[in-house]
């Protein structure tokens, strides 16, 4: 791109925006080539089952993380909703193989989303920028900045996320231009051109970190 920020007022979709990219930055327009359009499932959860998934799944391998979770919805009766996790007796979330630590995290969520600090309105949500968005869910006992980023991009869509603090996207981004690994500081800027669209971009970091560091395939990609 040169250096040039793209103009265009945002696109509809993941497919349209890395079209727009691919035409306007010969990086991307190589990686759009190769891997083809970045696959962003629809979300399949509602906003709360996703945020408590993302709570479950911190620091534990898939297959553990997966067996945990399902425990815990079959224990919620299949619905995620703040009163059914606040009603669970800390036996049960022990029973599931929730640590102390993730109970306590899953608790706060429900009481923030009851009292209101975290909004999972949907037409409330849209009327929130990503940086309200980040607050609100910052401020549950064990969501940091990079599950916020994460909710935003694949459960909400957002199209203009730029999560710095990602090692894979500061790889990947040194990897297809060719240039030393950023630091989440260094990043940052490097990422303007790229608006509205950095969440694509980010995407296309994940994949070519993928293929030319040879990192495994993550969920973020599939």
């Amino acid at each position: 791109m040169s250096g040039q920020q793209v103009t265009t007022r945002p696109a509809r979709g993941w497919r349209t925006a890395a079209a727009i990219l691919a035409e306007r930055d010969p990086v991307l327009h190589r990686l759009v080539a190769e891997v083809g359009p970045a696959r962003v499932r629809p979300p399949a959860e509602t906003h709360l089952g996703a945020l408590a998934r993302a709570i479950v799944y911190q620091q534990l391998a898939g297959a553990a993380a997966a067996a945990i979770h399902g425990r815990l919805i079959a224990a919620l009766d299949g619905e995620v909703t703040p009163e059914r996790l606040l009603s669970l007796p800390d036996g049960t979330l022990r029973t599931v193989g929730l640590s102390g630590n993730k109970t306590a995290s899953l608790r706060d969520l429900a009481a923030k989303v009851l009292d209101g600090t975290v909004v999972l309105d949907p037409p409330r949500l849209r009327a929130e920028s990503d940086a309200e968005v980040i607050a609100r869910l910052t401020a549950v006992r064990g969501i940091g900045t990079w599950t916020a980023q994460m909710f935003l991009m694949f459960q909400l869509r957002r199209l203009d996320v730029w999560p710095t603090g990602d090692l894979g996207v500061r790889k990947g981004f040194a990897l297809a231009w060719q240039i030393p690994t950023p630091t989440a500081k260094q990043l940052e800027p490097l990422g303007d051109p790229y608006r509205p669209y950095r969440s694509v971009v980010a995407w296309y970091c994940w994949r070519a970190a993928e293929i030319f560091g040879g990192t495994a395939d993550s969920a973020l990609t599939r």
